[in-house]
Parts: structure tokens; C-alpha cells; sequence
């Protein structure tokens, strides 16, 4: 399955104005349950007094958590590294369309040759990790690019079912990634060798997750894939299925999963 076209497309219809980018932000927080662990996370982080003054969005696509960052962490200096030079351009413009400019900067970069050292106090990864093979390579330069005592933290999918994988041989539901996903012990491994320490690592998209993934983002993005035309009834499929898919959230966000088809990562420097 193309994601990345349809990713586009919508881009183009919110893009024409900045309150309709912030609206389109404001959908992707409340329609993708990675967003919701995410933002759990960078509040939990807030709550245990935690206060970066220099953070990456490492693979910061729109720039949704770049924009939701500078509201949470409003004296912070963020950047946006991304490998898509069209998208880094068009969140420059964005951001200083909004007055951001001064601490917001998106940049070109290949995570596998990143040259920060001991520039951030927090990187931020979310559903990234799927789509670089040379792995390892990355979580060394996340950690050479942290500050002493600084943090990482990844959402990636699972070896559970992650990018809709469930048996062997089975494709994944996002032609775009190059791993279906991580196993716990897999992800653990790979980043004390690059030097992390203090690693937690809990499930995502447990049996509630699973559902309202199907309801708002897998069902949504195949009938997208097989018509063009279904772009204009999506407000009306949300408006009847948003409601579950909502309560949904709220109950995988709130529980400890003993499995899932997603990871949320923490670690330190």
C-alpha cells in the first residue's frame, strides 16, 4: 500500500492557508494513536520537570510534532530533520508564516550520516525507525548527537502484528517500510550497543488500538488507494466512525499492554 501519495494529497488540500495547516495538525493529534502515546510521553517527561532547551524531530515529515513541541516546550529551540528536501522547504515557510521562525528551523538530513555531537537535549523518532535499514547506524548518531543525560524517544511498530504483519511472508500494509517491526528484546539490544542506558519500552496499540486503527487509518487509507474520488467523503466516514475510534484512543493511551503492534521507547545518554 502507497501511504507517502496519499500523505500528499492531503497535504495539498490543508496547505493553502496557515489555519488550515493548524487544523490539519489538529486532526492528525486526534486521528493517529501514535500521536496520543507520543504526546503522553513528552508530558510525563514535562511532569518529571524535564525542560530541553535544543530538540531534533528526527524525520519530522509535516512538521506536526515539531509545531506541537514549540507549544510544549515553549523556550526550546527545535529542529526538523528530514531527508525530503520539498518537505523541509515547505514547513520553513510554514513556520515563519506563523512567526516561528527565530527557534524553529526544519533541515535536509540522512539520519544515517547525521553529524550533530552533543547538540540536543531530547530527539524525538516517530514511525521512522521502520524505514532505515541501517538501524544501528542511526541510534549511534542519535546518541553522539545528544547532551549528556539527554533523551530518545521512538515510536515504531511492533513485531506483534506492526505494519499489519501477522504471519510469515505476509506484506507489509505500508509498502514504504523496510521492517515490519521491532521485537522488544531486538530494539533493546541495538541501542545499549549504541550506548543508551535507562531504556523503557512499552507496547502501543493493544486490542483497543488494533481496532481503532482499522476504523481510522487502514480502512480510510485502502478505500484512498482505490479511489481518488473517496477524498471527498472522508469527512462524512469520520464523522461516523471518529466517535469509536476516539474512545478507542483514550483506552489504549490509558493501559499497560501486554502486547501490541506498536513500541514507545525511552531512553538516555
Amino acid at each position: 500500500m502507497q501511504y507517502d501519495p496519499i500523505k500528499r494529497s492531503l497535504g495539498k488540500v490543508f496547505n493553502s492557508t496557515p489555519m488550515l495547516r493548524k487544523l490539519f495538525y489538529r486532526l492528525l493529534d486526534l486521528l493517529l494513536l501514535r500521536s496520543w502515546h507520543v504526546r503522553r510521553e513528552l508530558g510525563q517527561l514535562k511532569k518529571e520537570g524535564f525542560s530541553p532547551d535544543q530538540i531534533a524531530d528526527a524525520g519530522s515529515g509535516f512538521g506536526q510534532y515539531v509545531y506541537y513541541l514549540s507549544k510544549k516546550f515553549p523556550p526550546a529551540h527545535i529542529s526538523g530533520l528530514d531527508i525530503k528536501q520539498e518537505q523541509v522547504d515547505d514547513c520553513n515557510a510554514f513556520f515563519s508564516s506563523i512567526g516561528l521562525k527565530e527557534r524553529v528551523n526544519f533541515k535536509f538530513a540522512d539520519l544515517t550520516k547525521l553529524e550533530a555531537k552533543e547538540d540536543y537535549d531530547l530527539i524525538l523518532s516517530v514511525d521512522v525507525m521502520e524505514h532505515i535499514e541501517e538501524d544501528r547506524t542511526v541510534f549511534q548518531r542519535f546518541y553522539k548527537g545528544l547532551k549528556p543525560g539527554g533523551v530518545l524517544l521512538i515510536s515504531t511498530p511492533s513485531d506483534q502484528g506492526g505494519s499489519d504483519v501477522h504471519r510469515h511472508h505476509e506484506e507489509s500494509f505500508i509498502d514504504e517500510h523496510v521492517r515490519d517491526g521491532y521485537g522488544v528484546a531486538d530494539i533493546d539490544e541495538k541501542l545499549r550497543e549504541a550506548g543508551f542506558s535507562d531504556i523503557h519500552i512499552r507496547y502501543s496499540y493493544g486490542k483497543p488500538g488494533k481496532i481503532s486503527w482499522k476504523l481510522s487509518m487502514k480502512y480510510p487509507i485502502q478505500l484512498v488507494n482505490f479511489s481518488k474520488l473517496f477524498l471527498i467523503l472522508l469527512p462524512i466516514y469520520y464523522l461516523l466512525t471518529y466517535p469509536i475510534s476516539y474512545c478507542l484512543n483514550r483506552a489504549d493511551v490509558r493501559r499497560e499492554h501486554e502486547t501490541g503492534t506498536g513500541l514507545i521507547v525511552r531512553c538516555k545518554k
